[in-house]
């Protein structure tokens, strides 16, 4: 297969990225609303709101910290304004000191040192607005498909997902190891059940020694908190959908992975240290293994739905695929593209999955997909520790 290439920017790093987002990151829920002000004022900025940043320790403020970084380090961000207030644990400074050593422009606020919210905002967009206008003369560059990390994730499913979406995007993954990149599949809640079929792929025995780690890491979880996974995972809407269990969804999930071999498992947004088939150990809910994925690295993130959300990422372009031409047709406001037409038996499983790995062109050479058009910025970090 001839290898296919995108416009993209590139990093002082030298990685790239498919959009050229100003960032403006608080390290505190008490300075994500001027943040969030921030953005309304200056054009071409993003921004996310979130309750984290202070009272975490241990394993918890390490996760928190690295999601932080990841996200300012993501290569679809140009560079990054760190808005912190001052006296909270995740401190700005250390924040965007980690981000800076991407070789992007990194800038800190404190809102305690501007004199309160209002100096805050005005001293940020000050600097956003020339971050931006910076950003906007960059010229893009015909980068290939080798620099891609493409996130994979399924929400919402339904009996149609395993058969249609995700074998698509299974194929899609192939596609793109094929060609020198990168494919993250995630969601360690809907693999218990198909972890020996991931085991089996991994390229040495420490791999596939992890998979079962986390596997059972995820089942402790449970298991300590005196809970059945059962009662959350399927979902109301996946047995409305028509799933009978979490082993069933769990087969139908891992289709997204493909049939290459399975290189590393990596924790919570961590950035994959080899380039193929990755696992990153997240939780199943959608935006905070969107989160881990994006802060990963991601550029791009393949969603599959069978029961329809509007779910997108302030930093990361998601191109949803409907499983079934009904909820397609219900959402397509919120849906890119239709895979239900597998079902019908009007394409085959590798047709769409061309289709989707041509969008992905499209996309990163800037492409607007419907989240980003609709402003779906949705973020969420996965807890792992107490609140203190």
């Amino acid at each position: 297969m001839e290898g296919k290439r995108f416009w993209g920017y590139r990093r002082p790093n030298g990685q790239v990225g498919v959009r050229n987002h100003v960032l403006i990151l608080p390290t505190i829920t008490c300075a994500a609303q001027a943040a969030k002000q921030i953005t309304e004022l200056v054009q071409g900025t993003v921004s996310f709101i979130h309750q984290h940043g202070c009272a975490q320790v241990g394993v918890d403020y390490d996760q928190t910290f690295r999601t932080y970084v990841g996200m300012g380090a993501n290569p679809n961000v140009y560079g990054v304004v760190v808005l912190g207030l001052g006296c909270e644990t995740h401190q700005a400074r250390s924040v965007a000191g980690e981000i800076a050593k991407t070789g992007k422009p990194v800038e800190v606020v404190s809102i305690q040192d501007y004199s309160g919210t209002l100096g805050a905002i005005a001293e940020g967009s000050r600097i956003a607005a020339k971050m931006v206008q910076a950003a906007s003369a960059q010229m893009k560059e015909l980068c290939d498909f080798s620099e891609l990390i493409i996130g994979t994730e399924c929400g919402g499913s339904d009996a149609c997902s395993g058969l249609s979406a995700n074998p698509a995007v299974g194929v899609v993954s192939d596609m793109l190891v094929d060609q020198g990149g990168t494919a993250i599949l995630a969601e360690t809640t809907e693999l218990i059940g198909a972890e020996h079929l991931l085991a089996e792929r991994a390229v040495d025995d420490r791999t596939a020694k992890r998979v079962y780690e986390v596997i059972g890491a995820m089942e402790n979880r449970a298991i300590t908190m005196g809970v059945d996974i059962r009662t959350g995972n399927p979902s109301p809407g996946n047995i409305k959908g028509g799933l009978s269990s979490l082993e069933e969804k769990s087969l139908g999930a891992s289709n997204k992975s493909g049939s290459r071999p399975l290189q590393e498992v990596i924790d919570y947004a961590q950035v994959p240290s080899k380039k193929g088939l990755v696992w990153m150990d997240t939780p199943g809910h959608d935006i905070e293994q969107m989160t881990g994925m994006v802060a990963g690295g991601s550029q791009i993130v393949l969603f599959t739905t069978g029961r329809g959300t509007p779910t997108g990422s302030p930093i990361a372009p998601v191109i949803k695929i409907a499983t079934n031409s009904g909820i397609f047709e219900r959402m397509e406001e919120n849906i890119d593209m239709n895979a239900g037409t597998i079902i019908e038996g009007k394409e085959s499983i590798e047709s769409v999955g061309q289709r989707i790995f041509d969008e992905i062109e499209l996309v990163a050479s800037g492409k607007l997909t419907k989240a980003e058009i609709l402003k779906q910025h949705d973020f969420g970090i996965w807890r792992i520790g107490p609140t203190f």
